[in-house]
């Protein structure tokens, strides 16, 4: 890892770890959830939410204004509308996205839950991500959140990874190893 991410894992790290104890203590785990997976998608629907949190010419007024506004608007538990108006203060919002990241691993860990990456050629059916994590459940022994993405140079078949366990299935992957075997045979 650079040391750029190291320190950013760092810092995200330290701040989830508060807003994690505080929202736990408080018992309102379940609506950081919610309030993580709007997070989430507004850092991915909103270009000017980037540049807020990662502009050094936006001053810490603005983005201590900004994410209160945002926070308010967005009905985030009061735990983390502190959290992050800490981290605006501190000039810290640029480590947003991990803190995300973070905070989503810690509530999986508290629940039992792996996160298994999936990406197919074409998109899952609600029933076959079911599928799909029933059979890793049986594999893994824990209750698995379905991470599911499309990626079509994949022609067929399935890529899994939960935790450091790849499982590949896709047609590229097969074909790529009969290449390697026609190549050593010829």
């Amino acid at each position: 890892m650079s040391e750029p991410a190291s320190i950013s894992s760092g810092i995200a790290e330290r701040y989830a770890t508060a807003i994690f104890e505080l929202a736990r203590e408080n018992g309102s785990l379940d609506k950081l959830e919610g309030n993580l997976d709007d997070l989430a998608g507004a850092l991915d629907e909103s270009r000017e939410m980037r540049r807020m949190i990662s502009s050094p010419v936006v001053t810490r007024d603005e983005q201590g204004h900004a994410i209160r506004a945002l926070g308010e608007k967005m009905g985030l538990i009061p735990e983390l509308q502190k959290g992050l108006g800490l981290m605006a203060e501190k000039r810290r919002l640029f480590v947003l996205p991990q803190l995300v990241a973070q905070l989503n691993a810690m509530l999986a860990e508290h629940k039992g839950e792996v996160t298994a990456e999936v990406a197919s050629a074409k998109a899952l059916t609600k029933a076959q991500q079911e599928k799909l994590a029933k059979t890793l459940k049986a594999r893994v022994g824990k209750d698995v959140k379905i991470n599911a993405t499309v990626d079509e140079s994949l022609i067929g078949g399935l890529v899994v990874k939960v935790g450091s366990k790849m499982i590949d299935t896709s047609i590229r992957s097969r074909l790529n190893s009969l290449q390697n075997a026609m190549k050593e045979v010829g």
